[in-house]
């Protein structure tokens, strides 16, 4: 079955930066569009940044500039590259398939918790 494990997310101070990471098994990885998306408390989830099987990238307008996506296959990894971290970024972040019809496909796994405070 799809497992998708997000990890590296923590406490940073406004300004920091973190990498996150999602490992993928039990998909043909190399075959799929892979997306980060966030959920802060209160709100819905919202999309944060797609990458391609070829590794074209996309990002929502409020992370431009702040975050990189990138994938590694033969890891079976996603990545999340976030600098210049705000507190507005806190949120649980998860990695999952996306089509493109810009729709999330799969089960949602635990996610990731990143928050950014002083």
């Amino acid at each position: 079955q799809v497992q998708l494990v997000e990890s590296g997310g923590g406490l940073v101070q406004p300004g920091g930066s973190l990498r996150l990471s999602c490992v993928a098994s039990g998909i043909t990885f190399t075959s799929y569009r892979m997306a980060w998306y966030r959920q802060a408390p209160g709100k819905q989830r919202e999309w944060v940044a797609t990458v391609t099987s070829g590794g074209t990238t996309n990002y929502a307008d409020s992370v431009k500039g702040r975050f990189t996506i990138s994938r590694d296959n033969a890891k079976n990894t996603v990545y999340l590259q976030m600098n210049s971290l705000k507190p507005e970024d806190t949120a649980v972040y998860f990695c999952i398939r996306r089509t493109t019809a810009g729709f999330p496909f799969g089960s949602w796994g635990q996610g990731t918790q990143v928050t950014v405070s002083s």
